[in-house]
């Protein structure tokens, strides 16, 4: 075949366009996070109850959860600049209304608009784990999501020192600005791609409830995902409580400053990925979950207080941000390796059960917190973990038996 008549090279990416795509995913994530740091100082301002300023960080995840399952499935119709820069834009538009809101309901309502439009980095990720190849698909994988972390530690960090300083408000028309700068960039060096999908927009959005009735391995990773990440969220959601109340009696800027401990997640999720591509995503899932409950039984004196109780805080949010993040990785890692043509749907449902988990966890961990104090939360983290790692080894108990019995059936493989 001559060179004239060949099919065109599929785009691919540089190196420099996935740390680009990183940074994107982090700034982009850190506008539904940043408000945990500063719910104290909202519920100050707004003259409201604390636990009623939470509620902002909820309506962003809800939000999240929504906006994976009525946009990131448009990631297999429509070209990907355009869909990316669009959201971004939208997504500062929200985040300047949310920076105005006069009242705690229209701050809500903003915080759950703009938690719609910021789900760029689920359209980034699967875009990615198509532009590669499949023995560098874990690897990429775990170096996007060290950039969405990277977002959501400095988040916390920018939110609570800047909004000790200029205000609540300030985090907010901050982000907004960076958010439009970064939709800017992404027009420049997002390559071009052809849609995977010609379907209508409603075969689109009912996909991923289709994919999960015929692909086990996506249940089972959106499970796993759903339980871990609503424990994640409600020791976030009642540690700025805790840090701000009368245990410790300190500053959102505090809360902040415990985010950055996580930041050794970023430099763990590539090797999970790389874990991932050698040992498979069932080991790695293995080890994360073993690390959610060790990290629930070392938060449990965390509410003790002093400088003990903040060591003890630190160590235990960093043990639980490394597991969550690493075993996201290897639950994408087993998704992306299902059905090279809805890589998108499949990130839909998987991230929309993943965030509807951690909304509900967020709800929960102020509820817990309220009636059983910190020793709640960390129970309630165990117990997430636990439903997660008893379906993990009851499958893998499942999948061994037929090894060892050659009578057994095909009906008795899951």
């Amino acid at each position: 075949m001559s060179a004239s008549s060949a099919s065109p090279a599929p785009p691919t990416l540089s190196q420099r366009v996935i740390l680009v795509l990183a940074l994107a995913c982090g700034v982009s994530v850190s506008t539904i996070y940043f408000p945990q740091a500063i719910s104290s100082l909202i519920a100050a301002d707004l003259h409201v109850a604390e636990g009623s300023a939470a509620l902002v960080v909820t309506a962003a995840q809800f939000g999240y959860a929504g906006g994976i399952f009525l946009l990131v499935p448009l990631g297999d119709r429509l070209p990907h600049r355009r869909l990316l820069v669009t959201l971004l834009a939208l997504t500062a538009a929200g985040l300047v209304v949310a920076g105005a809101a006069p009242t705690l309901p229209v701050l809500v309502a903003a915080s759950a608009a703009t938690g719609v439009t910021t789900v760029v980095p689920q359209i980034i990720i699967p875009m990615a784990a198509g532009l590669v190849p499949a023995d560098r698909r874990g690897a990429v994988t775990g170096t996007l999501l060290s950039g969405l972390i990277g977002g959501i530690l400095l988040a916390r960090t920018f939110s609570g020192t800047l909004g000790e300083w200029l205000g609540w408000r300030a985090p907010y028309l901050a982000a907004a600005a960076l958010v439009l700068a970064l939709a800017l960039v992404l027009a420049r060096v997002v390559p071009d791609t052809t849609p995977s999908s010609t379907h209508r927009y409603p075969e689109l959005i009912s996909a991923p409830l289709r994919l999960l009735r015929e692909e086990p391995d996506l249940r089972r990773s959106c499970l796993y995902q759903a339980t871990v990440f609503a424990g994640f969220s409600a020791a976030w959601t009642a540690l700025t409580l805790l840090v701000t109340g009368p245990t410790y009696g300190m500053g959102a800027q505090t809360v902040g400053v415990l985010g950055l401990v996580g930041a050794a997640s970023m430099f763990c999720t590539p090797l999970a990925g790389r874990a991932a591509d050698r040992r498979g995503p069932d080991a790695v899932t293995l080890w994360c979950l073993l690390g959610v409950v060790g990290s629930a039984a070392v938060l449990l004196p965390g509410g003790m207080g002093g400088a003990a109780g903040l060591v003890v805080l630190a160590a235990g949010m960093l043990l639980l941000d490394v597991a969550m993040q690493s075993g996201q990785v290897a639950n994408q890692a087993r998704n992306f390796a299902l059905r090279p043509d809805a890589r998108a749907r499949i990130n839909t449902a998987y991230m929309t059960c993943a965030f509807l988990g951690g909304s509900a966890g967020s709800w929960l961990g102020v509820r817990a917190y309220d009636r059983l104090g910190w020793p709640g939360v960390s129970g309630l983290v165990a117990l997430t973990a636990v439903i997660a790692l008893t379906r993990h080894l009851t499958r893998a108990r499942t999948t061994a038996a037929p090894a060892g019995d050659a009578t057994v059936t095909p009906s008795r493989v899951p």
